[in-house]
């Protein structure tokens, strides 16, 4: 007889927040923890927290634009803004303390959830079951809900001469003798975020990135676009670049960068995350592992149909919401009744996500070279740029693209955004994409005036202006009633230039998950 309807290994911020969805749901759940860490534990409220303070010092640094006198703090001998890092530290903490609030084990007892602490162990026998400090645990489903752990490259001496995790910088800068010459090593989101941020509080800072340019997943266009603002504002990006060796020398850390050797007062690693799963014996029930990432199905069953997984054990890019959104999925799977088969499904299309930079990259759904691989000439890619809007030239905030992806018959394939408030606009993208709306509803909004949702309305208009004999979907039409294409559809719609590029050259199937 099973002790609970589900057990959750791991204390991520999914994995808690998976306790108290299921305990709601009037579950009976033990959640098991190797390490009580905190809630907050993750890079991203550090992260995210001191990328606000580079943003702070962005607005300070430019007020004189705007005709006003006035300095945030003390201004340091060179003209530029102070920073008190221990107040800083003071503020981090305080964002951490109340984030842990949420779903501390506190919180999570009160619900009804068996908090244990204690490393697990999957067996097989006498039945599929867990054992914590010696103590068996029976349930009819399990979720992997793990912390990650840095991914940390091959390169000779780089353990041994030690580096930095994202989470561990700003306690870095607290110390009295601060490092001023920063490496970043990989050119994920938390990467390049952060390098912006620690240029932006006056460091020296150099982002090394082992492929052709910073996150690969994206389209060239656009990481190009996030490259230029990250070396307008001071950061060093080294991209093709190979770091071969790393040694400590007097004090000091060199990077020997293909034929380069760089010194540094230190070294960061945002190579990425990889599932901390060693420790489960999943190999003894079955569970298949692909590299580094579990082998899982749409429903996120594991190849042992009770064993769930959600978060950073699935890998692919690390995003709170993301990781929610599976654990909702694993759950509904696990708790339905025993009598019928998993029925949710993942499905990613439609989940945006944002690269926390100043401004902010948002995606969603397909790049243009993932629609062109899959759909060929069939393809529109409408654009519009931030300079053209009011509020932008208000703010003097006109850096950014808004580029949508679309058939010719206009369905939305997907989004990619680079300017103030991105986050908030793909949200309007994910909506349509998720309610199978096509552009030209979009095109049809009629945004408030002045406002960042104008890209949007503006960018949809550029499909209103593709020439009818130009949609595949029309041309059909139009044959079956005898219209002419330099006759009928040319006076209706006088041509207009629009750029309808050529499907690139294939690449590399992206990953079901970012």
């Amino acid at each position: 007889m099973a002790d609970y309807d589900i057990v959750i290994i791991g204390g991520s911020p999914a994995g808690r927040y998976a306790a108290a969805i299921a305990a709601q749901m009037k579950a009976t759940v033990a959640l098991v923890e190797w390490q009580q860490l905190p809630i907050a534990d993750s890079r991203l409220p550090t992260t995210d927290s001191l990328s606000y303070v580079g943003q702070l010092t962005q607005q300070c640094d430019k007020l004189g634009i705007f005709g006003l006198n006035l300095r945030c703090g003390d201004a340091s001998q060179d003209g530029q803004t102070s920073v008190e890092w221990k107040q800083i530290m003071q503020w981090v903490q305080g964002v951490r303390a109340n984030l842990e609030e949420e779903n501390s084990p506190v919180v999570l007892a009160a619900l009804g959830v068996d908090f244990i602490q204690g490393q697990a162990k999957f067996v097989a026998q006498p039945q599929l079951g867990l054992v914590v400090n010696d103590r068996s645990l029976v349930a009819r489903n399990y979720l992997i809900a793990t912390n990650p752990r840095p991914l940390i490259p091959d390169i000779e001496g780089l353990e041994a001469t030690k580096f930095l995790t994202a989470s561990e910088v700003l306690p870095s800068l607290t110390a009295a003798n601060s490092p001023r010459r920063w490496a970043i090593l990989g050119g994920d989101p938390s990467g390049c975020q952060l390098a912006q941020t620690l240029a932006r509080l006056g460091l020296d800072v150099t982002l090394i990135v082992k492929r052709s340019q910073i996150l690969p997943k994206e389209d060239p266009e656009i990481a190009q676009l996030l490259q230029a603002i990250l070396e307008a504002e001071g950061v060093r990006v080294l991209t093709d670049t190979a770091v071969t060796q790393v040694k400590a020398i007097d004090g000091k850390k060199w990077i020997q960068a293909d034929l380069e050797a760089i010194e540094f007062d230190e070294i960061v690693l945002c190579a990425g995350q990889q599932p901390d799963l060693e420790y489960l014996n999943l190999e003894a029930v079955g569970v298949r592992r692909q590299r580094r990432r579990l082998h899982l199905n749409q429903k996120l069953q594991t190849t042992n149909s009770h064993i769930y997984a959600c978060g950073d054990a699935i890998g692919g890019y690390q995003f709170a919401h993301i990781a929610n959104y599976e654990a909702k999925i694993a759950l509904q799977n696990a708790l339905q009744n025993a009598l019928f088969s998993p029925q949710y499904k993942v499905d990613y299309h439609s989940i945006p996500w944002l690269v926390c930079t100043d401004p902010p990259l948002a995606r969603v759904g397909f790049t243009v070279t993932q629609a062109r691989q899959k759909y060929g000439n069939d393809v529109l890619v409408l654009q519009q740029y931030f300079k053209t809007l009011t509020v932008a030239q208000i703010r003097d905030e006109m850096t950014g693209i808004c580029q949508v992806v679309v058939r010719r018959n206009g369905t939305i394939l997907g989004a990619a955004i680079i300017g103030s408030q991105a986050g908030e606009l793909i949200n309007v993208i994910a909506l349509a994409i998720a309610q199978q709306l096509k552009i030209d509803a979009i095109a049809h909004l009629v945004p408030v005036y002045p406002s960042w949702g104008e890209i949007l309305a503006q960018t949809a208009n550029e499909y209103l202006s593709t020439p009818l004999e130009r949609r595949n979907w029309l041309q059909k039409l139009l044959a079956k009633i005898g219209c002419s294409r330099g006759g009928f559809i040319n006076k209706l719609h006088p041509e207009q230039k629009i750029s309808v590029n050529p499907p690139s050259q294939r690449q590399e199937k992206t990953p079901v998950r970012g």
